[in-house]
């Protein structure tokens, strides 16, 4: 599952939706829902980053992950939880910076790169979306795509990442029982994804044409990105008539485990 953008240019990336993502949560209020993970507040989400944050440093750091302290005691115990969450941004940036190439450490997506540029990217990311529900949470519903203002570059990454890294993982919770292809086609990037249904979902080689004859999703690679993340419906499903994007929408849902 390579990746074309560079450690610092994802570095950069989560630095940027980190600060976002802190600045909408201050803006809604600690006790405003959050439209887009509708079980939280804007305390629980900002207790879950700053919790991933520090997690992900500490692979990143070869220090020991299961002593970060969980995101449900971080919301209750902690009395600062901006404070606590730009200094847990801090830690894992420089974690990032500090972290040497050759780096060894767990990883856990599906063909990973190495371990700095995963972490690096995996936060990038990460966070990314979750900026967007803090957004979510300032705004009282889904943002658009152009009020995310979404990178092309780092959102046809997250694509990738997305498709290829989180959801070839075990059994395919897309399939019903009939195997089908869908083509992921965003409108602003030459890139394209074709993509297998089956007990197993896969996807193809890049360069792999793209079928005629299957089920398109299209957008720009923003809203193709917070789309798959069920974070927007800012695209269309054009083909042969297909529930697809109904069951993608319904059963394509990642949870921290």
């Amino acid at each position: 599952m390579p990746t074309t953008l560079t450690v610092d240019r994802l570095r950069d990336a989560t630095l940027h939706a980190g600060e976002r993502l802190i600045d909408a949560a201050v803006v809604a209020g600690w006790d405003a829902p959050v439209p887009t993970c509708p079980t939280w507040d804007v305390g629980a989400l900002v207790a879950h980053q700053a919790m991933v944050h520090r997690w992900s440093a500490a692979h990143l750091r070869r220090d020991d992950p299961d002593a970060v302290p969980n995101q449900t005691s971080i919301r209750s115990e902690v009395a600062d939880l901006d404070g606590y969450y730009r200094e847990g941004l801090a830690l894992l940036i420089d974690a990032i910076d500090t972290a040497p190439d050759d780096l060894v450490a767990d990883t856990f997506l599906a063909d990973p790169p190495a371990p700095r540029l995963f972490w690096t990217r995996r936060q990038a990311h990460e966070t990314t979306m979750h900026m967007v529900d803090a957004l979510a949470a300032s705004l009282g519903r889904v943002p658009a795509a152009d009020e995310v203002a979404h990178d092309v570059d780092l959102a046809v990454d997250g694509l990738d990442e997305l498709l290829r890294g989180f959801f070839t993982r075990g059994r395919s919770k897309l399939f019903d029982g009939t195997p089908t292809t869908f083509v992921v086609a965003p409108t602003d990037a030459p890139r394209w994804w074709v993509v297998h249904v089956d007990e197993r979902l896969t996807v193809a080689p890049d360069g792999t044409p793209s079928p005629t004859d299957v089920v398109t999703f299209t957008g720009t690679a923003a809203a193709l990105h917070l789309a798959l993340w069920n974070r927007g419906d800012e695209i269309s499903a054009a083909g042969p008539p297909s529930a697809l994007l109904d069951r993608w929408r319904s059963t394509q849902r990642i949870r921290w485990s």
